[in-house]
């Protein structure tokens, strides 16, 4: 079984964001870039699930410009066997990232993808689950276990309410949370020998999907910063500040 598993690259999570002074984005000039957290929980899982002998290729596809391919690098150094590039410059929503893997999908007949739940960048949480819908395939979000057997995949989701266990037929998409592994430290020979490994570069075009996008940011700002806090002398000072100033009650 083959595993397709879609990596992202983002701002790193330890770098300070800035929005740009024209607030048309975020300024990533000079900025460290790193796999998107989630999706390096996606790979190790598909990592694992080939050490216990379910998979038997696991791909690694990212979408977007040509600096990717060091993203797709950290994941074959991570354990996967071959890389995907799907190279553009135009900026991709989740729809148009969601028709590129599904396009993906079918070409490779991959019986599994796991994707991260969301990207630290936008927190959409929407191409895994458009994903399954283009599909047409089985899927489960925010999954803190996976087991394959049988032709059939029994994940177990976080949800508000706790822990919800559902089983899937294959092919199925899933995408990860925090708590579903904690991925390996990559070491310099794996590093080394991801330099081999093969990295396949394909166009939108090239899979009959146009990515033209279908919103447009307005505006892009800074939350307003916080008011300090105000100690009162007692609770009906407390009340009146809650009802008149604040307005919640």
């Amino acid at each position: 079984m083959k595993i397709l598993v879609p990596v992202k690259r983002v701002v790193d999570y330890n770098v300070k964001v800035r929005v740009k002074s024209d607030h048309t984005g975020v300024d990533i000039a000079n900025v460290k870039m790193s796999m998107n957290p989630f999706d390096e929980i996606a790979v190790e899982e598909a990592v694992r699930l080939k050490e216990k002998g379910v998979a038997t290729e696991i791909i690694a596809v990212s979408c977007g410009v040509t600096a990717c391919q060091e993203t797709l690098r950290t994941a074959l150094a991570i354990g996967a066997d071959r890389a995907v590039l799907i190279e553009t410059d135009v900026e991709l929503q989740p729809l148009a990232v969601a028709k590129l893997l599904k396009a993906l999908l079918e070409k490779e007949g991959a019986g599994l993808a796991i994707l991260g739940k969301q990207a630290i960048d936008d927190d959409a949480n929407q191409t895994g689950q458009m994903l399954a819908a283009l599909a047409g395939l089985p899927q489960a979000t925010f999954a803190s276990k996976i087991e394959i057997a049988d032709g059939k995949a029994a994940v177990t989701r976080e949800v508000d309410g706790g822990l919800e266990k559902v089983t899937m037929t294959l092919p199925a998409i899933v995408t990860t949370d925090l708590r579903l592994n904690e991925p390996r430290y990559v070491t310099l020979p794996n590093i080394m020998k991801a330099k081999k490994k093969p990295m396949e570069t394909l166009k939108p075009a090239d899979l009959g999907v146009d990515v033209t996008p279908r919103l447009k940011t307005l505006k892009v700002s800074e939350p307003a910063g916080r008011k300090a806090g105000v100690k009162v002398a007692d609770v009906a000072t407390l009340i009146d500040k809650l009802k008149n100033e604040a307005k919640v009650i």
